[in-house]
């Protein structure tokens, strides 16, 4: 599928996970993309980052990009991906557990200044847990399309990690149902 307004294109495999209902993945990238503000010259993570749905859009800005999933064959992809947009200089991606990730883990990836999360279901509760005072980020935008693991990691975000909840909303990503894909902001001082 493509993000034209990026100048993207990613192709994938039958398999592999990727937002179905395109128009509305264009939207909500975009709308990711205006709240995280990524600048030229950045140092951004991308958690849960699939194919490059959201890194590639990052790395057209300008910023470096670590881009991290669980799945070894999506990193490949997402390389693959990278490449074929002309951005694999300013990409970069591991494949991690990220449901067991913990301080010193996290830690070992250094200081990003901007975070993009968008886990599945399941939301990214160990991932929020181990930020600290050397691994915290000025901005999140988590990305979710389960509202209540989001209100579950926000808990953590705002009153034990001392984020500030900026801003929020909901995209009917999937319609006549019950589901939809939110977005949050999170800044901290």
């Amino acid at each position: 599928y493509s993000l034209p307004e990026f100048g993207i294109t990613m192709p994938f495999a039958p398999a592999e996970f990727t937002q179905v209902n395109s128009d509305m993945n264009r939207l909500m990238v975009s709308r990711a993309m205006r709240l995280l503000a990524p600048q030229a010259g950045e140092r951004i993570a991308d958690f849960f980052c699939g194919l490059g749905n959201f890194t590639l859009p990052i790395a057209r800005s300008g910023a470096q990009v670590l881009g991290i999933e669980g799945s070894e064959a999506l990193v490949k992809r997402a390389r693959q991906n990278a490449a074929y947009n002309n951005l694999a200089g300013n990409t970069e991606y591991r494949a991690m557990n990220l449901f067991e990730m913990d301080e010193p883990m996290l830690t070992t990836l250094g200081h990003f200044g901007k975070w993009l999360v968008d886990p599945p279901r399941d939301g990214a509760i160990e991932l929020m847990k181990s930020i600290n005072d050397e691994t915290a980020p000025c901005r999140i935008v988590y990305v979710s399309c389960s509202p209540s693991t989001l209100a579950r990691d926000a808990e953590v975000l705002v009153h034990v990690k001392g984020y500030t909840l900026k801003a929020a909303g909901v995209m009917n990503m999937f319609p006549q149902t019950s589901h939809v894909e939110s977005i949050a902001v999170f800044d901290k001082q």
